[in-house]
C-alpha cells in the first residue's frame, strides 16, 4: 500500500510541472518545448534575440488573430466599365497614376474539371478603382497595352495565376509588375495571402465573403464591387507603406522566431 501511495504522489508531482511554452517549427507546424529548454521561444514579446542563434525571425499572423481584427472598408471611388466605349477614358485616367493595383475575379465553378474565364479585371489608383467586366467587353487592346507597358508600375499578388487565366482570353506578355508575395519576403513577412499581409501591415481584415459569388451576374452588387475594389487598392496601400520605410518587422506584434527543422537521422 505504501508503494502505491508513493507512486501516486510521484505522478501528482510530475503533473504539477509548469505548462510548456509554444514554439514554431518550420513555417507552419507547432511543437512544444519545456520552460528550461534552451531552444528558441515563440512570439517575441520582448524582441529578444534567439538564445542559440540557430533560428530566424519572421512575421506571421494566425487565423485566430486575423479573425479578431476589425474589417477593412473600401472608401474610394468605384467605376464599373461594361461598355467598350468607356475603356479608352478609363485607361487614360489610369495612365495618369504613378502606380496601379491589379487583381482579377472569376465566376466560381463547383464541378470537378470545369473552369471559367476571368470575369472581372480590377485596376486601381490610390483613389479610384476601375472594374472592367471582361465577360462583356473582352480583354481590349488598350488594356493589353497597359498591362504590357514596362514603364507603368503595377502591383498585384500571386500574379502569375492571373496572367495564366488572362492569356486564355488573349495573348498577353505582362510587364512592369511587382508581385507582393515575393516583395514582402525581404521584410520577413512569411504569409502569402493578401488578407494576411494586409492584416499584418494595417491591423485590419479583408473579408472574403464575396469571393465565391457570381461575377458574371447582370449587375454587380455593392458588396461585390467594394470587395473587388479593395483587393486591388490593398496592393497599392501595402506597397506604398512598405516602400516608404514605415514597416519595421522588428516592431511588429506578429514577429515570431522560427525553429530550424530538425536534422534527419541517417
Amino acid at each position: 500500500m505504501t508503494r502505491i501511495n508513493n507512486f501516486f504522489s510521484r505522478v501528482l508531482e510530475i503533473l504539477r510541472i509548469s505548462p510548456s511554452r509554444k514554439s514554431i517549427a518550420g513555417d507552419s507546424s507547432v511543437s512544444r518545448t519545456s520552460p528550461d529548454n534552451e531552444s528558441c521561444e515563440t512570439i517575441l514579446q520582448d524582441k529578444a534575440s534567439c538564445p542559440n542563434r540557430n533560428c530566424e525571425t519572421k512575421v506571421t499572423i494566425s487565423k485566430q488573430q486575423l479573425a479578431e481584427l476589425p474589417a477593412a472598408q473600401f472608401k474610394g471611388e468605384i467605376k464599373v466599365i461594361d461598355k467598350a466605349d468607356d475603356i479608352s477614358e478609363a485607361v487614360a485616367e489610369l495612365y495618369k497614376s504613378d502606380i496601379i493595383g491589379f487583381d482579377t475575379e472569376t465566376r466560381p465553378t463547383f464541378k470537378k474539371g470545369q473552369s471559367n474565364n476571368v470575369s472581372l479585371l480590377q485596376l486601381s489608383t490610390r483613389k479610384k478603382c476601375f472594374l472592367f467586366r471582361l465577360n462583356r467587353i473582352g480583354l481590349d487592346s488598350k488594356l493589353i497595352e497597359l498591362l504590357q507597358d514596362p514603364s507603368q508600375l503595377k502591383i498585384g499578388l500571386s500574379i502569375h495565376d492571373d496572367f495564366h487565366n488572362l492569356n486564355k482570353l488573349s495573348h498577353l506578355e505582362p510587364k512592369g509588375f511587382i508581385d507582393l508575395q515575393s516583395y514582402v519576403k525581404q521584410y520577413r513577412i512569411a504569409d502569402n495571402s493578401l488578407t494576411k499581409i494586409y492584416a499584418i501591415i494595417f491591423g485590419k481584415r479583408i473579408s472574403k465573403g464575396q469571393r465565391l459569388t457570381n461575377w458574371e451576374a447582370d449587375t454587380l452588387t455593392p458588396p461585390q464591387k467594394s470587395y473587388a475594389a479593395l483587393d486591388a487598392l490593398a496592393c497599392v496601400d501595402i506597397y506604398d507603406f512598405i516602400s516608404s520605410g514605415k514597416f519595421n518587422p522588428d516592431d511588429s506584434p506578429y514577429l515570431v522566431e522560427i525553429l530550424p527543422e530538425p536534422e534527419a537521422n541517417d
